[in-house]
């Protein structure tokens, strides 16, 4: 089994303490790796693995979008892959960053008439994939990404999110 070490952080109010988040982080990131070995095939090393979660604003993201995509804008999650990693193929020691908005997810949760924290819980598999090398930009590499996506969510008994809505 996949073995992490992660570094969290949280960067902004409104957010639950570290000790929480990083129980979150680690039961989901846990899920969906236990879920990508077993089932999809997915290596990873044999000795842990980092990865970095930032638990921010929207004014912070906003700022990270435009310095890193050139999209001026507040978004629900970035990731930050440290290594270019093809999907399915073995990812180094450092996997990468993850930073997520509050302000940006409870909002969505609310569009979505879904829980914050199930919305969260979806956001940090979709970040976990992107630093995997998934993406969404392709249509068939989208229908991969939220195939897995739903998949891993079943684990962890949350319902599809894109049933009835547009994919992030």
């Amino acid at each position: 089994m996949a073995s992490f070490d992660f570094q969290v952080s949280r960067e902004a109010d409104g957010w639950p303490d570290e000790a929480a988040l990083e129980a979150l982080v680690i039961r989901v990131i846990g899920a969906a790796a236990s879920y990508l070995e077993k089932v999809e095939g997915q290596p990873f090393p044999a000795h842990d693995t980092e990865l970095s979660l930032v638990f921010t604003d929207d004014a912070a993201i906003r700022e990270i979008n435009a310095e890193w995509r050139d999209k001026d804008k507040a978004t629900n999650v970035l990731s930050f892959p440290a290594f270019p990693v093809i999907p399915g193929g073995m990812p180094g020691p450092m996997l990468g960053d993850i930073v997520i908005a509050r302000e940006t997810v409870a909002r969505e949760a609310e569009e979505l008439d879904k829980g914050f924290d199930d919305h969260l819980t979806h956001l940090l598999v979709h970040g976990f994939l992107h630093l995997l090398g998934y993406d969404h930009i392709e249509n068939d590499d989208a229908e991969i990404m939220e195939r897995l996506e739903t998949r891993i969510l079943a684990t962890l008994d949350l319902s599809d999110p894109y049933q009835g809505s547009d994919p992030l």
